[in-house]
């Protein structure tokens, strides 16, 4: 049985998610709630939970100002927020599970199955790309999870069930997940998807070449093939 804690300034969204858990996760046990950063820091350090939901924007601070008062987070942390398209993103880029209000019962029992302790990297990440300055994505690989910027990345290539990411500065890495994944979540920045292997990071496409079926320059030399059920589209998004 998984103890948690729901951290949330909103008494409504505490009942609806403290309900949906009786209902679809039998496994986790409420033992506690707090509505605001210093009530929950305090229920934290007196209940020890295994996982924390954990409110984003609260009356007395944020989240974050939460986890820098408990220090070493050495418990599970599920954000839950009612924020923009932009806050979605970002929580994707960083590889950390959140929950958009109002819950959705499968994506409640998804993130509870995947609840794991939260490093302080993904925490930063997330800080980061909730700002306004540059992006970055969180690469979990087999043997580390790589930071990196979105505009360092060339473009990236299926492989099966991977993705391998080529970066500008040549280095490549290789991701256990689908390039659909990616696409869905980089369209938005500039990424076009121009072959059913290839997703291209606009900015570092030189030339659209027409011959031999048609074919993108890159920057970094290579050629990546555009299929002909993308060659409209793609003429259409660059341009030509």
């Amino acid at each position: 049985m998984k103890r948690a804690l729901i951290i949330d300034d909103i008494a409504n969204a505490r009942m609806s998610l403290l309900k949906d858990l009786e209902d679809y996760c039998p496994d986790v046990e409420v033992v506690g709630e707090a509505d605001g950063v210093v009530s929950g820091a305090r229920k934290i350090r007196e209940l020890k939970p295994d996982i924390v939901f954990l409110d984003i924007h609260m009356n007395d601070g944020d989240g974050f100002d939460l986890l820098e008062i408990i220090g070493e987070v050495n418990f599970a942390v599920i954000f839950t927020t009612s924020s923009n398209d932009h806050a979605v993103r970002a929580f994707r880029y960083s590889a950390v599970d959140y929950l958009l209000k109002p819950v959705d019962c499968e994506q409640l029992k998804e993130a509870v199955d995947r609840a794991a302790h939260m490093s302080s990297a993904r925490l930063e990440l997330l800080r980061s790309n909730l700002g306004s300055g540059p992006r970055r994505i969180a690469l979990n690989s087999q043997e580390k999870i790589d930071r990196v910027a979105i505009d360092d990345i060339v473009r990236l290539e299926s492989s099966g069930a991977y993705t391998l990411f080529h970066l500008k500065n040549g280095e490549q890495i290789l991701i256990t997940r689908t390039l659909k994944e990616f696409d869905d979540l980089l369209s938005r920045d500039g990424f076009i998807r121009v072959h059913q292997s290839h997703l291209v990071n606009e900015q570092f496409i030189r030339s659209f070449v027409k011959s031999d079926g048609g074919y993108l320059k890159l920057s970094d030399g290579s050629e990546i093939p555009v299929s002909s059920r993308k060659r409209s589209e793609v003429m259409r998004q660059l341009g030509v």
